[in-house]
């Protein structure tokens, strides 16, 4: 293992509009690396200071069929063509419903299955698919702690992640060449789903108090900074040694 040059890297990055995923498309971009970001809006700011470097495409990656048409067609083999080592981070998500089975909205559950595991698993196949041509690819999925230790009321939430842990597992034993995947748990940080948590109910979400602590004692981190260390880590030459991985380990 290696790590990446930034001269040589392309990375496709989806949910980039916001939160995590706009701090990690910032940083990779910062760099100098081309980011193709893949959301159901665009990011305005992100454009305007790379303009050459961003592309955008405006996505829903919970809707499986037109997903599933755009990787089909020729947007993201085009935009890998000319990078050596080509990146995908998979870290679009969504977080409800949360609370017992008996309260959870059925669309709901449906749409956390296709943005947190469908659309990473049909993501993945499509990237490796699109790169075989090319040198070291890297996949990285934005998984959560929530993937690992069970919450009451995160039922669907904890599902989710769980299913792209394994998934990394079972593709790194697949050893396919020049291939390196982990999933990779950020812990905690201030963004936009936080504030979701908090403005749950303790009846749906029992651990509700802690995180609300966590805001008030101002112990998130800020997206900006779990961003620029994700981005650390997918290009170092740590990535995929391990392929579940929890970010607080990482030294870079």
């Amino acid at each position: 293992m290696r790590s990446v040059d930034p001269n040589e890297a392309r990375a496709i990055v989806t949910g980039h509009s916001r939160g995590l995923g706009e701090a990690i498309a910032d940083h990779l971009l910062s760099r100098g690396i081309p980011v193709l970001g893949v959301s159901r809006h665009e990011n305005g700011a992100l454009a305007r200071r790379f303009p050459e470097k961003l592309q955008q495409v405006r996505l829903d990656v919970g809707d499986a069929l037109a997903l599933g048409r755009w990787l089909k067609g020729r947007a993201l083999r085009t935009f890998i063509d000319g990078g050596t080592t080509p990146l995908l981070v998979n870290n679009a998500g969504v977080l409800q419903p949360i609370g017992p089975l008996e309260t959870q909205d059925i669309p709901l559950v449906s749409r956390a299955v296709a943005v947190n595991v469908g659309a990473v698993l049909a993501f993945s196949a499509a990237f490796v698919q699109a790169t075989s041509g090319a040198g070291e690819r890297r996949v990285l999925h934005v998984s959560s702690g929530a993937g690992r230790k069970p919450y009451a009321g995160w039922s669907i939430y904890c599902a989710t992640k769980a299913a792209i842990d394994q998934h990394a597992r079972c593709a790194a034993m697949d050893h396919t060449p020049r291939l390196l995947v982990a999933s990779v748990a950020p812990g905690v940080v201030d963004t936009e789903m936080q504030a979701e948590i908090r403005a749950s109910s303790d009846d749906r979400f029992p651990d509700r108090p802690r995180f609300v602590a966590l805001h008030h004692d101002k112990a998130l981190p800020p997206a900006d900074q779990t961003g620029g260390r994700l981005v650390e880590y997918l290009l170092s030459d740590a990535f995929g040694r391990e392929p579940v991985f929890d970010l607080r380990d990482f030294t870079a």
